[in-house]
């Protein structure tokens, strides 16, 4: 049973949509950016086929593949043996959340490096570091990743929508997060997650938790399109009680949330949310979430029609997003 609410970007995809079914998306985006935060989106026209190969094959290189040939392409600090600082492998217990060591292995990949922003950018200034095997991983998920572009700019163009600065011809434009990620400098991470060790991994929902896949955030950019396998109370979305609740895949959508740029160019009108993994289970789960971002160079500022709407002051100050994500990318390593 869904806990979150459903949105059919379909009508920000097809040319042939009508201005009514638009406006019915953009009403339900609207709804479930300021409720929770997150939604399952359906109608991307991503087909099943094409997610469930990316599943496998991410699974097939966390649990087919030697340590040796993990280390091939195991992240390292920016400066050190070209490494960048966020490209690569991390073993267990290297991403660390809130200051625990997370309980997941995973690659990082970014968008590819832009040469204008240069020094004193050394963190992810390099290479992506592709896994060797599976072999036709990496031609799967370059063609995925530009299906996701697609996505997540339709997405984006349905949030302006939302937000009415098409109707209101705000001071921005009407297509302000269209143009703030037309060069998005997207992040995709393969994760996989073996069951937690141990009697610290149980309790209920919102009980004391001492481990964790993934402990508690908000994710930085704009939008965060995820796709999981089918692993049940595994991601848990936090509500604005303060309590917990599981978000459990359903086939055929993608698991959305919006990020801390979202947050500030809204004024707060739309909150990132904070959530987390607890895998009790003895399965290995796998997922594969996509960061559509802001450019690189992209200004991010409260927009000037939500600081109206919020008593005329802006609540955040104005960053530079690349700044803002290489500040948050060197606090993620021990």
């Amino acid at each position: 049973m869904a806990t979150l609410p459903i949105i059919d970007i379909a009508p920000y995809l097809a040319p042939s949509s009508t201005p009514e079914s638009r406006h019915d998306t953009a009403q339900l985006l609207h709804r479930a950016c300021t409720d929770t935060g997150f939604f399952y989106l359906t109608g991307h026209g991503i087909t099943s086929a094409t997610t469930d190969r990316i599943l496998d094959l991410a699974r097939r290189f966390f649990l087919e593949s030697s340590d040796a040939e993990k280390a091939l392409i195991q992240r390292k600090d920016a400066g050190l043996d070209d490494g960048d600082g966020g490209r690569g492998y991390q073993k267990i217990g290297e991403n660390v959340t809130g200051g625990r060591r997370d309980f997941h292995e995973a690659v990082d990949l970014y968008a590819p490096v832009q040469e204008e922003h240069g020094p004193p950018y050394k963190l992810l200034m390099g290479k992506n570091l592709w896994p060797q095997r599976p072999q036709e991983l990496k031609p799967a998920f370059e063609n995925y990743i530009k299906e996701l572009k697609q996505v997540g700019t339709a997405v984006v163009k349905a949030m302006g929508d939302a937000l009415g600065l098409l109707a209101t011809q705000s001071d921005e434009g009407a297509d302000v997060f269209v143009e703030a990620t037309g060069n998005s400098f997207w992040v995709m991470r393969m994760i996989g997650y073996p069951g937690l060790p141990g009697t610290n991994a149980q309790g209920d929902l919102n009980g004391d938790v001492e481990q964790f896949s993934c402990g508690a955030h908000t994710d930085y950019g704009c939008v965060t399109l995820l796709l999981a396998d089918q692993t049940p109370n595994s991601l848990q979305v936090q509500a604005k009680s303060g309590d917990w609740m599981s978000a459990n895949p359903i086939p055929g959508a993608f698991i959305v949330n919006i990020g801390d740029m979202m947050e500030r160019w809204t004024n707060g009108i739309w909150k990132s949310t904070n959530h987390r993994v607890i895998h009790r289970g003895e399965n290995y789960r796998v997922s594969v979430p996509f960061f559509f971002e802001p450019n690189f160079d992209a200004v991010v500022r409260p927009l000037q029609k939500c600081v109206r709407e919020t008593g005329g002051e802006a609540k955040y100050t104005e960053v530079v997003y690349g700044d803002f994500l290489t500040r948050k990318i060197a606090g993620n390593f021990y």
